[in-house]
């Protein structure tokens, strides 16, 4: 169940009674919501902005503010921190020197264990988001906290400059595992490096790099990406994520780059032509609205691809690593449609930066030494847990268990949709990388659900994602359904007005 809030509000004033029974009896917000139901005050309705990283600037008088808060407090089990909280007082004293790059809601997080999050406040939130498609292995694994603690106290950095016998064993296993599934059938050699983006960054100058190789006079340069895509915020990989609200404000993006409809095949002859070095792809969109590329799709890239000699890129940082229940998106495809890079991150670390390109030996032989490099990528600290982690995922238990869960979600959200026919359009996506597409702005539905001790994101336009840990359970499946349905009764049944976040819709516009 949630956990109870630490912190005790002050009794406010709307009678004398009322007032002095609060006074005497407050235990918690819940006991203050059933003393107000008897005494017959009416119940009011949380309005406020609920606005990342700023605190709320009061627009009443104390006292009305004080019996907002025990109000709102006491009408979900876990209410956002409000304003006078400790949370608030140390977002106040933090947000003056931070960048302001993120829109977050008020709660702050400090612990986490198994699929489960706590807040400063002691609240407690099943975790439907597994810090987006990350913690595949849920939050402070103990196994991972060993050998973090193990590697840190014999050697964390050298650089490149120097072997160490963790990048190789990591390369190797990368390889091994994703031939011996089925995958990548023409996998040969990794690049390890930081992060999502970075993997990316080198696919695609590993594209170009192709195409020089073919083309020395650099004519076929082009590299082709779809809409809804993302693939990163470096020049590069955001250069080949065709969404004004990342691109506008830093273009012009790097030239050479052309987008396409995803799953239109009608226009692939026209995008892939002899100036195509490279096409980046996710399999399975994430950020854009999980939506799933059709098999047909994939195997006419391939296809068109093999005509002009252009590198096919698998862009697997949010679905790949056992998130559909195969180590590998692409793995349910043919040979005949398999990619020539792979690109990983997110599960790979678990939450400890790491990311990796993985390469076919046609690709690997136009890369020499000084074309590509990273200071911190391949560190022994992080190939470490790295080569745990991937133990882990591609363990056939745990790859089958994914696929029974994606049914039992399934089967909670189709009773959502019959339940609001209105609200909830379409289910998407495949294993544990899900969405719910409504007809509206799902930011409320967050917020209830949030409130209720159930964390969802969002992503494309109006859509709920879920991405949770690999590791959860049927039974925390159940809890959290459960409580998403509460939240849907709350918002599209309940009568109430919920407040979303604005600007946490992960593809929607910015207004900038």
């Amino acid at each position: 169940m949630p956990g109870k809030s630490s912190r005790l509000c002050s009794p406010f004033t709307t009678n004398s009674n009322t007032a002095a029974n609060m006074a005497t009896s407050v235990k918690s917000v819940r006991h203050v919501g059933s003393l107000l139901k008897a005494k017959g005050t009416p119940t009011l309705i949380c309005h406020s902005q609920r606005c990342a990283s700023a605190i709320a600037v009061p627009t009443s008088t104390a006292s009305q503010n004080i019996e907002h808060d025990v109000v709102r407090e006491a009408s979900v089990p876990n209410p956002d921190p409000p304003a006078d909280s400790p949370t608030a007082a140390q977002l106040s004293e933090h947000t003056p020197y931070m960048v302001a790059t993120y829109v977050r809601p008020p709660p702050m997080m400090v612990k986490g264990e198994g699929c489960y999050l706590w807040d400063a406040e002691n609240r407690q939130y099943l975790d439907f988001t597994a810090g987006i498609a990350v913690n595949a292995l849920g939050h402070s694994d103990p196994e991972i906290a060993k050998l973090l603690y193990q590697q840190a106290r014999t050697l964390i950095h050298t650089s490149n400059l120097y072997h160490n016998p963790w990048i190789g064993e990591l390369s190797k296993q990368i390889i091994t595992k994703t031939l011996s599934a089925g995958a990548m059938h023409t996998a040969s050699k990794a690049f390890i490096c930081n992060s999502g983006s970075e993997a990316n960054e080198a696919a695609i100058k590993f594209a170009r790099k192709v195409g020089k190789m073919r083309m020395p006079s650099g004519t076929q340069h082009e590299i082709l990406s779809f809409h809804g895509s993302f693939h990163g915020r470096t020049m590069g990989a955001l250069s080949a994520t065709p969404n004004p609200k990342y691109q506008k404000p830093f273009a012009p993006m790097i030239p050479g780059f052309r987008y396409g409809t995803y799953n239109d095949e009608s226009s692939i002859n026209s995008l892939i032509t002899d100036k195509t070095c490279g096409v980046i792809i996710e399999p399975i969109q994430g950020e854009g609205g999980v939506n799933v590329a059709t098999p047909s799709f994939l195997q006419a890239l391939r296809t068109r691809c093999n005509e002009f000699g252009a590198v096919l890129i698998y862009d697997e940082i949010q679905c790949g690593l056992g998130r559909t229940g195969q180590l590998w998106a692409h793995q349910i495809l043919p040979k005949s449609a398999h990619p020539d890079i792979l690109t990983t991150a997110k599960a790979l670390g678990n939450g400890f930066p790491i990311g990796a390109t993985i390469v076919n030996e046609d690709v690997a032989q136009c890369i020499v030494t000084g074309d590509h490099g990273t200071t911190f990528g391949g560190n022994p600290l992080a190939c470490r847990l790295a080569h745990y982690i991937f133990s882990r995922l591609s363990d056939p238990e745990l790859l089958s268990s994914v696929q029974s869960k994606e049914h039992l979600f399934r089967r909670h959200f189709e009773h959502l949709q019959r339940k609001y026919p209105h609200y909830v359009k379409e289910i998407r996506g495949r294993g544990l990388i899900l969405g719910l597409q409504l007809k509206s702005d799902p930011t409320p539905v967050v917020t209830a659900a949030r409130e209720r001790g159930l964390l969802v994101i969002t992503c494309g336009t109006n859509t709920l994602r879920f991405v949770p840990p690999l590791v959860i359970s049927e039974a925390e499946i159940e809890q959290g359904c459960a409580i998403l349905e509460k939240a849907m009764a709350v918002v599209f049944a309940g009568g109430e007005e919920v407040q979303g976040t604005k600007g946490q819709q992960e593809m929607a516009p910015s207004g900038r």
